[in-house]
């Protein structure tokens, strides 16, 4: 398998250890500048020589190679509610002041709902916010390949703004793809549209886990550049960072794609357990690796998505799985950022998915968000649930949908509104906007 190396080719710097020593709770510095109405205003960043920013590869699209810049991206199509998130002044976003970061987004709802503290309001943000559903996402992505637009920072951080200017969510999540980091170590994966992930050669043996390459921080220079550039513009709307958990990584890498059976993940797991733990510690390397990378340019929490989970029993999971993503959630906590862990089908795992060490567990819509939060346990918020099928309902039935989980979501600890699973791509991007509405105003009237 063939390295890809980041455009500069060299070994990225040691984190600045002061600077992420602040936790999640981190108050405004004194030095930090008063609020002045801008969503940008209160960073700054250390004065440096302004500079060139650092080329991209080119990518084709529609047989033309292009490198789009942010000021040639094409105005947002139909009504985004006279939403505008104020833009930067600086160039180098490389000295992002990530103390000013932190400070900037320290009383999000968002934030205080992972930490289990009173919120003025409910936070929301959606799965897939930033995707199909927007006219906006389609015109800017067309003729450009998923993980093409994933590896250009500018497409990145445009994508990602969309459905904070349109809707009015309380958090931005990165625009990328799980598989980005595996692509970035080297991997032959392609998405393919219609199917998902595919892998070229997919792994079972012991010689193609030995062969595996290591993911270096600057592999993935590119997400650092976006998540920077992202938090420039985004001010106190935290941005939440992902990446895949190892099981949901591994049954692709395994499988050679989607599976809906995981005939081979089990097989391997069953069959070959040291070689399971060792493709999971991979894994896990890799993960974390990606995470880190995100929180260190500024993501203000970090979630672990465990989409194939759901195909395990609880006995499984505990011991195949568990500890894999364990180790991930441990490995993050002194980023000192909120952690999240969503699953799909995992009503019965959520007491272990809340012993693997998240601040907040993702719940679907198949599990009522009081029940959740009692199989979860103490010390943990929740999100969700909305079932993503019910937007296409009239609103006289979704509202009462929307206040329901709510009212559920007063059980747990803390709770962020999310959907059960991701946006579905012909949902109506006026009823998101609704429902950020309508979750906004009953519970800011609790």
């Amino acid at each position: 398998m063939r390295r890809t190396r980041s455009a500069s080719g060299s070994s990225s710097a040691p984190a600045d250890v002061a600077l992420l020593a602040v936790t999640y709770g981190h108050a405004p510095s004194r030095s930090a500048r008063p609020w002045t109405g801008g969503l940008c205003s209160g960073l700054h960043h250390r004065r440096e020589p302004r500079r060139r920013r650092a080329s991209y590869p080119q990518f084709v699209a529609n047989g033309c190679p292009r490198t789009p810049s942010i000021n040639q991206l094409p105005p947002i199509a139909g009504d985004c509610g006279g939403r505008r998130l104020a833009t930067t002044a600086w160039e180098d976003r490389s000295v992002l002041d990530l103390t000013a970061v932190r400070a900037a987004v320290a009383g999000s709802p968002l934030l205080a709902a992972c930490r289990r503290e009173p919120v003025s309001r409910t936070p929301v943000w959606f799965m897939r916010q930033a995707g199909r559903s927007l006219p906006e996402y389609r015109a800017l992505r067309e003729g450009t390949p998923m993980l093409a637009a994933c590896r250009t920072p500018d497409l990145v951080t445009e994508i990602t703004l969309q459905p904070v200017r349109r809707h009015g969510v309380d958090a931005a999540i990165l625009f990328s793809d799980i598989v980005v980091p595996l692509v970035a170590a080297g991997l032959d994966i392609e998405i393919k549209p219609g199917v998902g992930p595919v892998v070229a050669h997919p792994i079972r043996t012991a010689a193609d886990i030995t062969a595996l390459p290591r993911l270096e921080p600057d592999d993935v220079a590119f997400v650092a550049e976006a998540v920077r550039s992202l938090v420039g513009e985004l001010g106190p709307v935290p941005l939440i960072g992902f990446a895949g958990a190892p099981f949901t990584l591994a049954s692709y890498l395994v499988e050679g794609g989607p599976s809906k059976s995981h005939e081979h993940t089990k097989a391997l797991m069953y069959g070959e357990p040291a070689l399971w733990d060792e493709l999971c510690r991979w894994l896990v390397d890799v993960t974390t690796t990606f995470l880190r990378v995100q929180a260190e340019a500024g993501a203000s929490a970090l979630q672990l998505f465990d989409s194939w989970a759901g195909a395990l029993s609880e006995a499984d999971y505990r011991a195949s799985v568990q500890p894999h993503s364990a180790a991930v959630l441990a490995a993050i906590d002194p980023l000192g950022v909120p952690r999240i862990h969503f699953g799909v089908h995992t009503g019965e795992l959520l007491a272990a998915m809340g012993e693997a060490g998240a601040d907040v567990v993702g719940v679907d819509w198949r599990t009522p968000l009081d029940e959740a939060a009692r199989r979860i346990g103490p010390g943990r918020a929740v999100q969700g649930n909305l079932d993503p099928a019910a937007l296409f309902a009239p609103w006289e039935a979704l509202a009462p949908r929307v206040r329901s989980v709510l009212a559920a979501g007063r059980a747990a600890e803390g709770h962020i509104f999310n959907l059960g699973h991701g946006v579905l791509p012909t949902t109506d991007p006026g009823v998101l906007t609704r429902v950020v509405e309508l979750v906004h105003e009953e519970s800011s009237a609790q």
